[in-house]
C-alpha cells in the first residue's frame, strides 16, 4: 500500500454501482444484530443492503477501512468500496458457489465478490466459457456483468488481515450465508464451494438454513461430492482458484470448467431459456 490523503469507505446511497444500501439501512454492530436483521430480511435485495453496512467485528471493520484508506500504490487514484461485500447473483438462483472471503484489493477495493483480482479472473472466465456469466471479465461494480442462473456468496463477507478470517468472525457472519441459503433453497440445485474454508462453514450454515446434511460429512477435496437428503441438491467441492493454485498447476482452466459445466448441467441451466 501507499501513503496518501486518506479517504473513507463507500458512504450508502452515494452512487456506488449497485449499492442496495441507503441512509436508512439498519446497521449490524454486533453478532445478536446479525441473526437478527439476517433473519428479519425480506428478500435478497434487504439482504445483500444489510450484509453491505454491517459493523460487528471490529477487526474486519478497522482492516477494511485501512485498506481502503491507505491503498495499494497501483490503485492509489481510485476509490475503494471499503465495506462489506454482499452476494452477487440473481434471487432465483440454481446454482450457488461458496467463497471464503472477499479480497483486500479486490471485492474491498471494487464492492462486489471476486471481482478485481486474480482469483476472479480464473472464476469469471471459466463461467462465462460455459455459460453462466455474461461477461468473460469481472472488472468494477457496473461493468455489465451478470450472472445466468448463478450467485456467488462468501463465508465471511469483509476482507481479513492476511486472507484468514478467525472462527469467530466465521461464526458471526453465519446467520448472513443462513438467509441467502434460505432465499435461494425454492430453486437451489448445486452448490459449488471453493476451498476447504467456505466448505467447512458451508455445513453448519446449511444444518441451521433448515437443510437435511449427510452424516458423516464428506471431505473435502476437489470434485468431493455430496447429496442433501431430500432436497435434490449436491454440493460439490472445487480447489479455490487463488494465485498460489493457479500458479502452481494446482488449479487449471480444464479443472474449473469441468466443475462448473457439470453444475451448469446437473442444475438444468444449459438450454434453459431465462
Amino acid at each position: 500500500m501507499t501513503a496518501g490523503p486518506r479517504r473513507d469507505p463507500a458512504r450508502p446511497g452515494a452512487g456506488w454501482p449497485g449499492d442496495l444500501a441507503d441512509p436508512t439501512t439498519p446497521v449490524a454492530a454486533s453478532c445478536a444484530q446479525v441473526r437478527e436483521l439476517a433473519a428479519g430480511a425480506a428478500d435478497t435485495g434487504e439482504l445483500d443492503a444489510r450484509v453491505s453496512v454491517c459493523r460487528a467485528c471490529p477487526r474486519l471493520v478497522t482492516w477494511r477501512e485501512e485498506v481502503a484508506a491507505v491503498r495499494r500504490a497501483a490503485y492509489a487514484d481510485q476509490p475503494y468500496w471499503g465495506r462489506p461485500v454482499s452476494s452477487f447473483g440473481p434471487a432465483d438462483a440454481r446454482i450457488l458457489i461458496v467463497g471464503l472471503a472477499p479480497a483486500a484489493h479486490g471485492g474491498n477495493r471494487t464492492g462486489r465478490i471476486f471481482t478485481g483480482d486474480r482469483s476472479g479472473d480464473w472464476l469469471f472466465a471459466s463461467l462465462h466459457r460455459v455459460g453462466l456469466a455474461a461477461l468473460a471479465t469481472s472488472q468494477a461494480a457496473g461493468d455489465g456483468q451478470s450472472l445466468r442462473a448463478t450467485r456467488i456468496v462468501a463465508a465471511v463477507r469483509c476482507a481479513p488481515p492476511a486472507n484468514k478470517p478467525t472462527t469467530a468472525e466465521r461464526d458471526a457472519c453465519r446467520p448472513w450465508l443462513v438467509r441467502d441459503l434460505e432465499l435461494v433453497r425454492p430453486t437451489l440445485r448445486v452448490v459449488v464451494v471453493l476451498g476447504g474454508f467456505a466448505w467447512a462453514a458451508l455445513w453448519p450454515a446449511l444444518a441451521r438454513a433448515g437443510y437435511s446434511v449427510p452424516a458423516p460429512r464428506v471431505r473435502f477435496g476437489h470434485g468431493a461430492r455430496a447429496e442433501l437428503p431430500g432436497t435434490g441438491v449436491r454440493v460439490v467441492g472445487c480447489y479455490h482458484p487463488s494465485q498460489q493454485n493457479t500458479f502452481t498447476g494446482r488449479v487449471t482452466e480444464v479443472m474449473l470448467d469441468t466443475i462448473f459445466a457439470s453444475a451448469a448441467a446437473q442444475a438444468e441451466v444449459i438450454g434453459r431459456r431465462d
